[in-house]
């Protein structure tokens, strides 16, 4: 039976389960970077509602913190600082306006051709390998002051339950490894007595979650407005991946152009108020397939549950305890997984790298992110995954494409 038929009741249930499928990855990424996780489950809300608002409610798919955005918003907290980076943000939405317009005047297929899997795929393996050091400098302590011999044993732990909850786990649980993880990592953290739990019990139970007023620098908005293109194109597949769930066409309706500018929306709105840019949940569309429930009023519900649950100020308290050793370990294969999407991207599509145009597109673009090239002009400078954005779409544009070969 679907939600299409069930009680508002059993439908607030539903989408609280559905906000419990995404928690561990939508807080994952504020307390890596240094957000307030209670500000990352409100704009999570907040962009899913307005998603659901520039298309018309028509579309189930819930949006949260992206993890394409966590190296580059680390770079621009050291840089710039919270504000300056928020507003750096709030325009990378004007990716998802432009491309939300291209597709509305030229057809979906324009994308492809701008975008194809020989671009999109090089630069999200970057995304992952790129923030490997980070994975590994916190898995042993580095980033927190945990001694070796305590940050590798939880560290290991935590990995070794992410990876036995990912591939052994049946159902629901197969969606929810972080939060497996997150559960005994935390636990062994508590018996090492690496937790201190008197920021929870000095934090008030309602509290307003922690808003940022943005501010602009031109450096930081020209660094940040490229890496919206990675998780842009990525919103194609998970708008592809949720029609293929419920039989419905959402490219046609309500159409691409209107995803891509709920997204783009969710994502400014966001940074706002202080919160990582939004993207669509790949785990809630696979918790959609197997509770089979279609009705985007569930993820209403769960928006309004992340909404809620923000206030709470014993929530982010509580969060913000989590050692860092904790993430580390989930993050070993978190961030490994983000590199494997980008390789399956170029695997599925066939792209021969016995060609020399495509093996050099590759090439360059994998050598500059993980060598670090940096281009300066003046006191703009350009590197990491928005260099990489930028010399895969170019080099695609440039490098002339082989002859189709001729049927005798």
């Amino acid at each position: 039976m679907t939600t299409e038929n069930i009680s508002t009741p059993k439908q607030a249930f539903v989408g609280l389960q559905m906000l419990f499928v995404a928690f561990g990855a939508l807080v994952l990424v504020p307390l890596i970077t240094g957000l307030d996780p209670n500000t990352a489950l409100l704009t999570a809300g907040v962009g899913t509602l307005l998603f659901q608002l520039c298309t018309k409610g028509q579309v189930p798919i819930f949006l949260a913190s992206s993890f394409a955005f966590i190296a580059p918003i680390q770079y621009g907290v050291q840089q710039w600082g919270i504000p300056v980076t928020m507003g750096g943000l709030i325009f990378t939405g004007l990716i998802y306006f432009a491309l939300s317009a291209l597709v509305k005047l030229k057809g979906v297929t324009i994308l492809d051709k701008l975008f194809p899997p020989v671009v999109v795929g090089p630069v999200i393996i970057i995304i992952g390998l790129g923030l490997a050091p980070v994975a590994v400098d916190m898995a042993l302590g580095k980033t927190s002051n945990v001694p070796y011999e305590q940050a590798i044993i939880v560290s290991m732990v935590t990995l070794v339950t992410t990876l036995i909850v990912a591939v052994f786990a049946k159902g629901l649980m197969k969606l929810v490894p972080i939060m497996f993880a997150i559960v005994v990592g935390y636990i062994l953290s508590i018996f090492m007595g690496l937790v201190n739990f008197q920021p929870v019990l000095d934090a008030a139970w309602f509290s307003l979650p922690h808003l940022t007023t943005p501010e602009f620098k031109l450096e930081a908005i020209l660094y940040l407005l490229p890496i919206a293109l990675a998780p842009a194109v990525e919103h194609v597949g998970g708008i592809m991946a949720i029609s293929s769930v419920t039989g419905k066409n959402f490219l046609h309706k309500p159409g691409l152009h209107r995803t891509l500018l709920g997204d783009g929306v969710a994502t400014s709105a966001a940074a706002m108020l202080g919160g990582p840019p939004n993207t669509t949940y790949a785990e809630v569309t696979g918790a959609v397939m197997l509770t089979k429930n279609f009705n985007p009023r569930v993820m209403t519900w769960a928006a309004c549950w992340a909404i809620g649950i923000s206030f709470c100020g014993k929530v982010g308290a509580f969060l913000q305890t989590i050692p860092g050793v904790v993430m580390g370990g989930i993050m070993m294969l978190v961030f490994g997984s983000i590199a494997a999407v980008g390789m399956s991207t170029l695997i599925r599509a066939k792209v021969d790298m016995g060609e020399a145009r495509n093996l050099c597109i590759v090439s360059v673009v994998m050598t500059f992110g993980i060598g670090g090239m940096l281009v300066n002009v003046g006191e703009f400078s350009l590197k990491g995954i928005s260099l990489c954005a930028i010399v895969a779409i170019l080099l695609n544009l440039v490098l002339p494409k082989a002859p189709e070969p001729k049927d005798d």
